[in-house]
């Protein structure tokens, strides 16, 4: 980005204009994007769009951030667009078509992407989560696609990723008739990884972040790399090809060393990176 063009030096490390519809923290190799308008459930507008992109192109350039968590402020993750603003014309900033690449950029980048989804998931809101590597939920979290019950066929590339979930039938299914459907319920049918009690919900999410970021990193991020690969298609034997072209790499790494160095002797391995 062009840092004479109005926008902020940095911001935690991302050289963006400070947001105001969320917030960006890093602590150490993790960041946390939280949706913030939770007097409106956090309800997607326009500017939301925006600022989500300009954060995640920029977290997907930082090297150093192995896992990014995306969650939303209050009791609700988002509902989708905030229709309230939209019917009553409030003064919203427009998106640029390519700023709805938010769950391309959520799926795509290097790091690890998971969806803390803390309340209320639908529509555009639904879509980000479903741009995730993985999603996660407290136990009172709801879910629905949600286009359309407001006469709208939808964006944020839910045909694209929800059928890579749950299958196409089941993912036609939730679209065509957009019901609500609990967090117990997308557990069972493969959308999210884990379910965990509200009140202990963020704690939990936590530990798993932890588990992630204290992975070595360079072999974290191959690894999601291999499964890109794998999605775009092309013969078997190709991408074992490129998988062990990596391996071949990463275990002559000094991680790796480590790795099995701390497996004999018994204790946790110290990753550098290298």
């Amino acid at each position: 980005m062009d840092p004479d063009a109005g926008v902020a030096p940095v911001l935690y490390g991302l050289r963006v204009k400070p947001p105001t519809t969320l917030t960006y923290e890093k602590s150490g190799n993790v960041a946390t994007v939280t949706l913030n308008r939770p007097d409106r459930m956090n309800g997607m507008t326009s500017l939301m769009v925006r600022e989500a992109h300009d954060v995640l192109a920029a977290a997907a350039a930082d090297d150093s951030i192995s896992v990014l968590v995306l969650t939303g402020a209050g009791t609700s993750f988002c509902p989708g667009a905030d229709l309230r603003a939209a019917t009553a014309g409030e003064r919203d900033t427009p998106a640029d078509p390519h700023h709805f690449q938010v769950p391309a950029l959520l799926h795509d980048m290097p790091a690890i992407t998971i969806a803390a989804v803390n309340g209320a998931c639908a529509g555009a809101g639904f879509g980000w989560a479903c741009g995730c590597d993985l999603r996660v939920a407290a136990r009172s979290a709801m879910f629905n696609t949600a286009f359309l019950n407001v006469a709208v066929a939808g964006d944020m590339g839910l045909p694209w990723s929800l059928p890579r979930l749950v299958g196409a039938a089941r993912a036609r299914e939730l679209s065509f008739f957009s019901e609500k459907f609990s967090a117990a319920e997308a557990h069972d049918i493969g959308l999210v990884a884990r379910v965990w009690d509200d009140g202990v919900f963020r704690g939990e999410v936590a530990k798993l972040v932890a588990r992630l970021a204290g992975a070595a990193p360079l072999a974290l991020k191959t690894l999601k790399a291999h499964y890109l690969a794998a999605e775009r298609g092309g013969a078997f034997a190709d991408y074992v090809d490129l998988e062990t072209t990596d391996h071949l790499r990463i275990v002559k790494s000094g991680d790796t060393a480590e790795a099995f160095r701390a497996f004999l002797e018994k204790r946790a391995p110290v990753f550098t990176g290298r």
